[in-house]
């Protein structure tokens, strides 16, 4: 088969058969339910329920008036019993149902009454940025959308959820495709995959089979392969400009569960209010894929797959090369949670920086064509204005160039401090 690619990245261990051959499995109703109101880029949203009030399960129960924003739904039946500035807190019953309300068709929709339908649903980009999905999908005045990508590369080590999806639900997937293409206007569509996933390559291609402007691309499997500009130029051999946005190459990128969300939103009018979830590693006793409600605690999440074992040593909110390690297990499951990570003493070593060698190492690595050496060294000192003219924010903070730094530098981690520094110096103007 074909194999697109692009220029960089590395090749990781994938870490991936603690949990790809686990089907996605329906957790348990949680007890308790902690909403956060911000769970995306954007605006948080404001609370339009009170405490003592009883809710449904897909109910909304918050919103924002802002464009970058996208409301949040109850994900279970019960009690509003705590409503902050950050959060809403609902106790419910045992096994709450979301009843399907509207069925609806593509076919009947218009274009503006898809995107409206999406961002009611409160869809976010599932890869784990999170970006509401209904902000994607209307393109700047004087531009506009020719192509449409779904990423199903899942290039991360050990997670598996995306590919899960590509297996059990490929009708799903295509359908939010075919929905994204006529919301947007583009005439073609792709499904990135990797090829270490036969099993999707050929599930999304026998699904996809009647539709002349659907194509599943097969990608080398390397990493970042899933980066939203990694994939434009391996698909489309376009390369997004320096500050740039995919629609300046006519496209749009969004994660293959998204797209299966699209459909639930259209077809079943269920908002995102539960998500499939990876909770893997050595440290977990039994690695599995999960459809776990927003709102769930990590340690309940975790105790579904038998708890933690001895040697657990540390736990990862996402996967290991763009994931946050986590402080402690009262950690809640956003609309973002790609997957629950759990290392073991024996895999989480403490190493000692030493001092550049100028090996460049990290400059063949970087995907985006960055000096990492340079914008580190430049954000460790504070000297952000020679950091930004080095792009310091074109950086996708992918981590491969701490990866391959023989020193041990920490690359990404100054990185994402100096963006970090200078973001809060234009905040505070």
């Amino acid at each position: 088969m074909e194999k697109r690619s692009f220029k960089g990245g590395i090749h990781p261990l994938y870490n991936k058969e603690l949990s790809q051959g686990k089907a996605i499995e329906v957790m348990g109703e949680p007890k308790k339910v902690t909403l956060p109101l911000q769970q995306h880029i954007g605006a948080p949203c404001q609370p339009i329920v009170e405490k003592g009030q009883d809710v449904v399960v897909g109910q909304k129960i918050a919103e924002s008036d802002k464009f970058v924003s996208a409301p949040i739904h109850s994900s279970i039946t019960g009690k509003v019993v705590e409503v902050t500035e950050k959060h809403i807190v609902i106790e419910g019953e045992q096994n709450s149902k979301f009843e399907v309300k509207n069925v609806r068709d593509i076919d009947s929709l218009t274009p503006e009454e898809i995107r409206s339908i999406v961002k009611e649903a409160g869809l976010v980009g599932m890869g784990g940025a999170a970006f509401p999905t209904h902000v994607k999908l209307s393109a700047p005045e004087g531009k506009k959308f020719d192509t449409i990508l779904l990423n199903g590369a899942e290039c991360e080590p050990y997670l598996t959820i995306d590919h899960r999806i590509m297996i059990e639900q490929p009708e799903k997937i295509v359908y939010g495709l075919r929905a994204l293409l006529k919301a947007t206007g583009a005439q073609k569509g792709y499904i990135g995959i990797e090829l270490n996933k036969p099993d999707a390559i050929e599930a999304l291609r026998k699904a996809s089979e009647a539709y002349d402007n659907i194509e599943v691309a097969t990608l080398e499997v390397k990493y970042p392969q899933g980066g939203e500009k990694q994939l434009i130029k391996a698909i489309l051999d376009k390369e997004v400009p320096v500050g740039g946005l995919p629609v300046d190459v006519g496209a749009l990128v969004n994660n293959v569960y998204t797209a299966a969300a699209i459909y639930e939103a259209i077809k079943e009018d269920k908002p995102l209010f539960e998500r499939g979830v990876t909770i893997t590693g050595k440290g977990v006793v039994e690695p599995k894929n999960l459809l776990v409600k927003v709102g769930t605690t990590f340690k309940e999440v975790l105790e579904q797959c038998g708890g933690l074992k001895e040697n657990a040593a540390k736990i990862i909110s996402g996967g290991p090369m763009m994931g946050r390690a986590v402080a402690n297990l009262d950690e809640i499951v956003t609309k973002g949670t790609s997957g629950i990570l759990v290392l073991t003493e024996d895999e989480v070593e403490l190493v000692e920086e030493k001092t550049c060698i100028k090996c460049a190492r990290c400059v063949d690595a970087c995907p985006m064509y960055l000096m990492p050496n340079y914008l580190a060294a430049y954000s460790r000192k504070s000297m952000h204005d020679d950091a930004q003219e080095y792009h310091l924010f074109n950086c996708i903070e992918c981590g491969c160039c701490s990866f391959v730094c023989p020193s041990r530098i920490p690359l990404v981690h100054l990185i994402r401090q100096g963006k970090w520094e200078i973001n809060s110096k234009r905040a505070k103007k």
